[in-house]
């Protein structure tokens, strides 16, 4: 049965290889910029951190699809969370915020729908909503971030979807300092376990810290000095088994003083260049 959270074990992943999504070392070189990465990616360290990252994840026991070239995708195509939802209901396909990654959720439905997942419906304009604005906390409970990527008719959409039986909670995220560039809920929030979560307090509005409170959860925080490289993106391969970029130790002694264990990954070329970590890398399809 798919548990509907953040933390349950990994059962079945999609990527896209940096083959597949950055494919050589011109294509990196015309769209970077564009795309507002902070460097060019270097193509050979790339395929080298992200083999690192994939055998993590197959030592871990999923079951990865590997989601195909496609010449309409930029290299954001890399960062497979943010174009498809899950439910119960099966999935949701969103409607980007940066236009250019407009085509991700339609090539991506495709593959999984080969792999027997059901469409429940999809957000369309002028709504946009972005898989890293969404968590969810239980089966009954999820939340979604209100900010540049994801509009309240995106989330009025996403509502009607997923019906009644969830309780969404919406927050306000803060405005970047450039239209461009990503904030997204999963910035601030890495749900570890059904009562943990990795937090960044500083921008944590006070109404969603004390929903969540309510609903048991207890959290670690995240060192003001680690923020920026990203300290707050960790991905839940199982309750307090976690994955997360090297080089943090304060989030790294949080974690394990709460119990977790902890695998690290390079990650210079494939997470911090484009501001997209583990949970970015990720579409985890089937947890349980």
């Amino acid at each position: 049965m798919n548990q509907f959270n953040e933390y349950s074990a990994i059962a079945q992943v999609a990527l896209r290889n940096t083959e597949n999504a950055f494919i050589n070392q011109q294509k990196l070189r015309d769209e970077w910029k564009p795309l507002r990465f902070h460097d060019m990616p270097d193509i050979d360290e790339a395929h080298n951190e992200y083999g690192q990252f994939r055998r993590v994840l197959q030592k871990s026991g999923a079951d990865i699809i590997d989601l195909p070239r496609d010449e309409t995708l930029t290299i954001d195509s890399i960062y497979t969370r943010d174009s498809i939802l899950i439910s119960p209901k099966g999935l949701i396909l969103c409607n980007m915020g940066r236009a250019t990654r407009t085509p991700e959720a339609r090539s991506n439905a495709e593959v999984y729908k080969s792999f027997g997942h059901q469409v429940a419906g999809e957000i369309v304009a002028p709504g946009t909503l972005e898989g890293g604005d969404f968590i969810w906390v239980d089966q009954h409970h999820a939340a979604v971030g209100l900010g540049p990527r994801t509009n309240k008719e995106g989330i009025a959409q996403l509502q009607a979807i997923l019906g009644e039986e969830v309780d969404l909670h919406i927050v306000e995220l803060p405005t970047p300092e450039h239209p461009d560039d990503v904030l997204h809920l999963m910035s601030i929030i890495s749900p570890l376990d059904k009562d943990l979560a990795l937090i960044y307090r500083t921008l944590m509005p006070t109404q969603f810290i004390d929903w969540l409170e309510q609903l048991g959860i207890a959290f670690v925080d995240v060192p003001e000095a680690e923020y920026l490289p990203m300290g707050c993106n960790v991905l839940a391969l199982g309750p307090r088994q976690v994955l997360m970029l090297e080089n943090l130790p304060g989030v790294k002694s949080g974690l394990e003083v709460a119990g977790c264990s902890v695998t690290t990954y390079k990650g210079l070329e494939i997470s911090r260049k484009g501001e997209g970590g583990p949970t970015c890398l990720t579409r985890p399809l089937v947890r349980g």
